[in-house]
């Protein structure tokens, strides 16, 4: 089995830049507490990095 991260959406995307709003949507996140489990790639880890103040790293499965 793949490992996978949970990820929390912890900031709102009211008056972020257009990317920023992009890269919440790519990560499946777009309502405020909403959490995904997402394959841990560094494409995702690259999308998280882009957008730490508006998500957190909830848990990292196996």
């Amino acid at each position: 089995m793949a490992k996978t991260i949970v990820v929390k959406q912890v900031g709102s995307p009211i008056r972020r830049p257009q990317d920023q709003r992009a890269t919440l949507i790519g990560l499946g996140l777009n309502k405020m507490n909403r959490t995904r489990e997402l394959e841990d790639t560094p494409s995702v880890r690259g999308m998280i990095n882009k957008i730490p103040h508006l998500v957190e790293i909830i848990e990292e499965k196996g």
